[in-house]
């Protein structure tokens, strides 16, 4: 234990309080002058892959005792302050205030970016798309309940591309007005997260409706309005519609995750260079012939490419076809995933790269 009194132990910690924001001013002084470089050769402010880059160099030479994931928090919002100096950038995310999709934005690009508010994800990949926003994030898969299906869908008809990634750990709360579980008529909240607190909600609250809303924070805004509604959402929900937290972490899964996807149009940024831990995504569809997917397998296997992700959604023809999401571990320039892709390619009716892209940290 140190023998240094509370006074004197303040005082150092101004004093080091002072060090640091000299640094961080240099450091974005810094970043202003990359800002003109990247103004007259055109280039874009921002690259997803070198700020991973950044935050796993930093992680693996810590020797503090500050944790891998502190070091990543605080450094987000340290390029995300320099960012902004460079040019202020428009995130779309599903709407309300407070949703967890506005949470995985934040934490992906730090708190010093420009939110876009959009009533459903349909609406996040239209204005990416139409380029009112920078950059959407849409999730796309949960670890209970599987696939967001209306992304997928939505991902097979957009110009944007997949350019990043942030797997959320997600904890439901159930929000009212009041602090009891008596005489709650409904609970409102996403399909997604009713499906995954469906086991708490049936010993719990078995004699309330169970209305589907277009997003948790939908559900809480409700809430808010009817003492006898209760919401699914998480703290930032909470504390934007005054609502108590009655009962904490009520998904079925204590370890229940949502992957978002960051989608841009490739005039927007360019496809991200590879980062040395990236993801590549596809869809594509095949001949409805026997063994059409298995042949999909050979050339992954042949070039050593290892599949991560593989979903299937109706094509809608009428046929019985079907498209494939895959998701490849490595980036498209990586010499063994492009042989397999090259090879993939030829076997298929439909392909397209959504994106290679940093894996989630």
């Amino acid at each position: 234990m140190s023998n240094k009194t509370l006074s004197q132990l303040r005082t150092e910690i101004d004093a080091v309080d002072r060090e640091l924001l000299s640094a961080l001013n240099r450091r974005a002084a810094l970043a202003g002058e990359v800002g003109e470089i990247k103004r007259v050769e055109g280039s874009a402010v921002y690259r997803p892959e070198r700020e991973e880059q950044v935050i796993r160099q930093l992680q693996e030479t810590n020797a503090g005792p500050l944790k891998a994931d502190n070091i990543s928090h605080i450094w987000r919002e340290v390029m995300s302050a320099c960012r902004s100096l460079e040019a202020a950038q428009r995130v779309a995310v599903l709407g309300p205030a407070g949703t967890f999709c506005e949470q995985a934005a934040l934490e992906f690009f730090g708190s010093s970016v420009e939110l876009i508010y959009c009533a459903t994800f349909d609406q996040v990949f239209q204005a990416t798309a139409a380029g009112s926003a920078h950059f959407g994030v849409v999730g796309v898969e949960n670890s209970t309940e599987g696939p967001v299906t209306r992304s997928l869908d939505l991902m097979l008809q957009t110009p944007a591309n997949i350019v990043g990634e942030v797997s959320l750990l997600v904890r439901h709360h159930l929000l009212r007005q009041s602090q009891s579980l008596e005489g709650i008529e409904v609970v409102a909240a996403h399909p997604q997260a009713l499906a995954q607190c469906q086991e708490w909600l049936n010993k719990h609250l078995p004699n309330a409706e169970r209305k589907a809303v277009s997003s948790n924070a939908e559900g809480a805004r409700l809430a808010a309005e009817n003492p006898n509604w209760a919401g699914i959402s998480g703290e930032r929900a909470a504390s934007v519609f005054g609502l108590h937290i009655v009962s904490h972490a009520i998904q079925d899964d204590a370890y229940n995750r949502t992957r978002f996807c960051i989608i841009a149009l490739p005039d927007t940024i360019p496809a991200p260079s590879p980062s040395g831990k990236d993801c590549t995504s596809l869809i594509i569809s095949v001949p409805n012939k026997p063994g059409a997917v298995h042949d999909l397998l050979v050339p992954l296997k042949n070039h050593g490419v290892s599949m991560t992700r593989f979903e299937s959604r109706p094509a809608r023809t009428g046929q019985w076809e079907y498209y494939f999401y895959i998701d490849l571990q490595g980036h498209s320039q990586d010499a063994n995933v492009a042989k397999a892709l090259t090879e993939l390619q030829g076997l298929c009716a439909y392909f397209k790269v959504l994106g290679s892209y940093p894996v989630s940290s």
